[in-house]
């Protein structure tokens, strides 16, 4: 086989095997957040920040907000040559919209949607596509390649993070 053949091979199936990532972790989302009362999901919190850690709602919400966020980033990388990102305050976030006061069920919903909007985006990338970059300003040089690996690494990592609230 042809050794840059091999190479391309190799990306596509990277790139597939991101997309389903996200699919699946969607799926284990669910299945964390399914059984969990509206009570135990605003007031148990992330254990490892004390009264200042997050619970299950607002990590949900900031999974929701930062796909979101995410996807509007990939747009213009995809659509403009190298724009310079926008950032965000996370921590406000949870603040100015009030994520503990919002229902889990809805959230995820809202997270289901997006997901599969940023599925069917990622999934329409052309191999050149993936990379296109723009500047982000807290890590520099951001491809699309790099936007897909970072959905799914910010996703699990706070997947973990509902767990480790759960389990306490």
């Amino acid at each position: 086989m042809n050794p840059a053949l091999s190479i391309e091979v190799d990306v596509v199936r990277t790139h597939a095997n991101h997309v389903r990532l996200m699919q699946d972790t969607l799926k284990l989302l669910g299945t964390l957040v399914r059984t969990l009362s509206p009570e135990a999901a605003t007031t148990l919190r992330d254990p490892n920040d004390g009264a200042k850690g997050w619970t299950v709602t607002e990590v949900l919400c900031h999974l929701r907000d930062y796909d979101e966020i995410f996807w509007e980033r990939a747009v213009m990388i995809r659509e403009q040559a190298y724009p310079t990102l926008p950032i965000y305050n996370h921590e406000q976030l949870v603040i100015d919209r009030n994520y503990n006061g919002q229902a889990v069920p809805t959230v995820y919903a809202e997270l289901t949607a997006s997901w599969q909007r940023f599925v069917n985006f990622f999934q329409s990338l052309s191999e050149t596509e993936f990379n296109r970059a723009g500047l982000h300003r807290e890590r520099g040089r951001f491809t699309l390649n790099d936007a897909l690996i970072q959905v799914g690494l910010h996703d699990v990592l706070h997947m973990e993070q509902i767990a480790r609230i759960i389990a306490q």
